[in-house]
């Protein structure tokens, strides 16, 4: 297969997804993500598949989406021609529309009639965090770093996942501040199934997957959507897509303008340092990160 950001590979009763950006922490870009939902739907078409692992090449599973904001490339085959975005049967026309269009995204691999595990290492952060929580099961090497940076200085979470898959005091600390939270402890808060050490991931993920494919399609399929059925039941679609809504109504705040003016003026990885620089983390562990400065919309620092 055509495929630039992805490598598809397939291994009995296993297809092995891979994101293959590692240059970039494997950031999503439109042609990623789209190459990455046809992958899906390939894999989900294969009878021959019961299971799908989703990881990703280098040091880390995701950094998040791609704020450089790469072009989709001439000859791309898997996002639509009009929007530039993967497909989701809309091509989102207007502002402040790309948090819907990552939840509807999204729910591409919720619907999949097949399990998705994915495996992660290094960075999970912001988009990242969303893509794997879509995934049936997540197992994650101890000391990966889960987080989601973003809510400090430029929207909400475009996917509120937090409710759903944290206690509720856990819930709310990640949402308003996104601090990291090593892979180790996620599986403590019920977010991951496991963490193992770092070398053992590879493995222990797919021990985890062929057992999981000696169960026939069928019945995973229908287990699957026994599940997500009650998720359903109790809400999940309806308050994922109202959280979309207060993500477009948060970049309206007047803070907002402040992300903006840096990424113009200093470039994105500046504005990463500003962003992060109180929290000495991701980012803002960088010696040129400002440790101390205004918070968003106040007196300028400059």
């Amino acid at each position: 297969m055509g495929y630039q950001d992805i490598i598809y590979e397939t291994d009995d009763r296993l297809a092995f997804i891979t994101l293959n950006r590692p240059e970039k922490l494997n950031a999503l870009s439109n042609n990623l993500r789209g190459e990455l939902m046809d992958a899906m739907r390939t894999a989900e078409h294969d009878e021959a598949i019961g299971v799908i692992v989703l990881k990703a090449a280098g040091r880390s599973f995701c950094s998040g989406y791609d704020l450089a904001g790469t072009p989709v490339p001439e000859d791309a085959e898997h996002v639509d021609p009009r929007s530039q975005l993967p497909l989701t049967g809309t091509t989102h026309p207007g502002a402040v529309q790309w948090s819907r269009h990552v939840v509807m995204t999204n729910w591409t691999i919720w619907e999949l009639a097949k399990p998705v595990v994915a495996q992660i290492q290094g960075h999970c952060l912001a988009g990242g965090t969303e893509l794997a929580t879509t995934c049936d099961f997540r197992i994650c090497a101890k000391d990966a770093q889960i987080g989601y940076p973003p809510v400090r200085a430029m929207t909400t979470m475009d996917m509120m996942w937090t409710p759903w898959h944290m206690p509720p005091a856990k819930a709310r600390e990640f949402a308003y501040m996104g601090d990291s939270i090593s892979g180790e402890e996620m599986a403590h808060w019920g977010w991951a199934n496991y963490a193992v050490d770092k070398e053992e991931l590879d493995d222990f993920t797919e021990k985890f997957a062929r057992r999981m494919s000696h169960i026939d399609n069928e019945m995973l399929m229908y287990s699957k959507r026994a599940v997500n059925r009650q998720f359903e039941t109790m809400g999940i679609r309806e308050a994922l897509h109202s959280g979309t809504e207060i993500q477009a109504l948060s970049s309206q705040r007047k803070a907002a303008a402040e992300w903006g003016k840096r990424v113009r003026e200093g470039g994105l990885k500046a504005a990463l340092e500003w962003r992060d620089g109180p929290f000495r983390d991701f980012r803002g562990a960088y010696d040129s990160a400002p440790k101390q400065r205004p918070v968003a919309g106040t007196e300028s620092d400059d």
